[in-house]
Order: structure tokens, then sequence, then C-alpha cells
């Protein structure tokens, strides 16, 4: 006798199929064009700029003029050349951060979902206990030990969207592990593994897309916090966070030394929350009508 696979109608959509129907939204497509922007932005800047972002051109916060687009900075360095240069650092931070993050926190969510009893009590009290400790807190306290590093960076962010998105995808994994299709492939002996990415993963889909999306936000506004407070990225390199910083006493005589990166860093947060909350709404929409 052949044992085929049920077929479940509450199932959720295939993921091209949702993607299509998130990418209708006008909110989500604005959002996503803002990332892709402010990404294309971050990666091709570094090449357009006119001056090394580290060279002293003119006095200290010089106004625009004799060459300097927007004028100079708190050393005389070339505003334009810095902000141009200043994206590419906590672009690719941010992206890491975010896709260990994401990978991580998913795989104990849906493990924890999956085993449930003593193994799932046990990584939802881990993930507790790293709850406690914010993220910038925690990040200050080890580049205090270990000094400001890119690489123990992306690390320590990583690992605080890790408790959250682990929550997430647990509280949508559980429902689904009493699903039809899941109980049948529980029965026939597929092995784990594929039970998860095959039949669990694919149902979370929703939430997961939204997630992403927040835990990049969460992840630039982070990275550009550390910047800002002098843990991150360090002088004489620029960052868009590290020049807020060093320009925020010349406000009054250059504001836009200081307003310019802010707005490339609002920019970003701002594409990642409107993907982020459009794709939820529509996902809403979606699961509301197929119920």
């Amino acid at each position: 006798m052949i044992r085929t696979r049920p077929r479940e109608p509450g199932v959720q959509a295939p993921p091209a199929n949702l993607t299509r129907r998130v990418l209708t939204s006008r909110q989500t497509r604005l959002g996503l064009i803002m990332l892709l922007t402010m990404i294309a932005f971050a990666v091709v800047g570094p090449f357009l700029a006119p001056h090394s972002p580290t060279a002293v051109l003119a006095k200290p916060y010089a106004p625009p003029g004799d060459g300097l687009l927007l004028g100079a900075d708190s050393l005389g360095r070339d505003i334009v050349s810095r902000i141009l240069s200043g994206g590419a650092n906590l672009t690719w931070m941010a992206v890491v951060a975010t896709s260990g993050g994401v990978i991580l926190g998913t795989a104990i969510g849906l493990v924890a979902a999956f085993a449930g009893g003593v193994v799932d009590t046990i990584l939802m009290r881990l993930v507790d206990v790293l709850l406690t400790f914010p993220t910038i807190i925690m990040a200050i306290l080890f580049i205090s030990m270990l000094g400001p590093n890119r690489v123990i960076l992306v690390v320590l962010v990583a690992i605080g969207l890790t408790p959250g998105m682990a929550r997430v995808m647990r509280g949508a994994a559980r429902p689904v592990m009493r699903r039809e299709h899941v109980m049948w492939a529980r029965t026939v002996g597929l092995s784990s593994r594929h039970i998860l990415m095959r039949e669990v993963l694919p149902s979370v889909t929703s939430p997961l897309m939204v997630e992403i999306g927040l835990r990049l936000m969460w992840s630039v506004v982070g990275l550009a916090s550390l910047s800002f407070l002098g843990f991150g990225v360090q002088p004489p390199a620029s960052d868009w966070g590290l020049m807020v910083s060093e320009n925020k006493d010349g406000l009054a005589i250059q504001p836009l030394a200081v307003i310019i990166p802010a707005a490339c860093v609002a920019l970003f947060t701002i594409g990642g929350n409107l993907f982020a909350e459009g794709a939820a709404r529509v996902i809403g929409r979606t699961e509301g009508a197929r119920s």
C-alpha cells in the first residue's frame, strides 16, 4: 500500500505566491525600494567619493565651497566623501548580523517547538536569560573587555537578535506541529531535519519574512548607536553613526555634517519598517481570508 501525503486546506500559501502577494502592496514596495536604494548607495558610494574620506582638505566646519559640495566636518574632511563611504561598513555588518540572528533564532525556535518537553524548556530558559541583557549594554560590556572589533560587533548584535527571533518562531511553529502533514511525516518516520525543513519551515514563512525586515532595522539602529557611543566603527574610518557623534558639537555651525548621515540611517530603518509592516498587513489579510 502506497502512503500518500495528506493535503491540508489550511496550510500556508507557497513562498512564491506569498512573495507575489506581499509585493503587490504599495507600502512593501516602497519599503523594499528604500532598502535596496540605501544598500546600493552604501555599496557604490565609496567608488563615487571625490576625495579620500580621511583626507584633511579645509578648516574644521568649513562651509560649502572650494571644491567641497557640502563643506567640511570637525577635522576639515570632505562631508560628501565621508557620507558616500560611511554606509559600507554599516550595511555589511547589519546584513551579516541580521542573517546570523535570524538563522540561529529560527533554528532554536523550530527545534524547541518540534522537540517539546525538556528540550523546549531548556532552550526557552536560555533564551529568557539572553533577553534579560539589552543588546547595546551587552555589546558595550564585551567591547570594553575585548576592544572594538567589527567581527565582534557583528557577533554580539546577532546574539542580541537571537532570543526574540527564537520566541517568535517557536510561537509560530507550535500550531504547525499539530497539522496533519507534520503528524503524517512523523508517523512514516521521516527524519527530523526533513520535517523541519520541508514540512514546518514553509508553513512559518509569513512571520519569518516580517521578522527579517524588523531585525534588519534593529541591526542598523544598534550598530549606528554603538558607533555614535564610540564602541562601534572607530576613527578615522567613515561611518554614519560615527559622523553624527564626531560633528554633534558643531551642529549650529555645520549642520549638514550631522543631519545628512542621520538621515541616511533614518531612511535605512524606515525602509525596513515599511517593508516589515506592509508584509505583516498583507499576510494578515491573506490568512484572514483563508480562515
